[in-house]
């Protein structure tokens, strides 16, 4: 996998930025991830993300919307407020965890 310097670090990613290492993450990189792709983090989204790195760990891949929503308690309308337009895509960028398989 390619390196990448994100803030000064290396990190493995993907083809598409993804990072590939879930060790590599942290909350400081979170913020430079989310600032890169227009995100200004909340109490609100960090729910989210902490519940994406959870689920991660336990189940080995990206949780869709509809987890996110069930599992999580986290509405699909709240989430497509906090990530428009591609709300699994930008959780999973700035969780540092694959991109997920379905959006849904």
């Amino acid at each position: 996998m390619p390196l990448a310097s994100i803030d000064g670090r290396s990190v493995h990613v993907d083809d598409e930025g993804f990072l590939t290492e879930y060790d590599e993450w942290d909350e400081d990189l979170a913020k430079v991830l989310a600032s890169q792709i227009g995100v200004d983090m909340t109490d609100d989204h960090w729910k989210a993300i902490r519940f994406l790195r959870s689920d991660f760990k336990e189940h080995g891949e990206t949780a869709t919307i509809r987890r996110v929503d069930v599992v999580g308690g986290i509405s699909t309308k709240d989430l497509f407020r906090l990530f428009p337009k591609k709300p699994a895509k930008k959780m999973a960028y700035i969780a540092g965890l694959p991109k997920p398989r379905g959006c849904v």
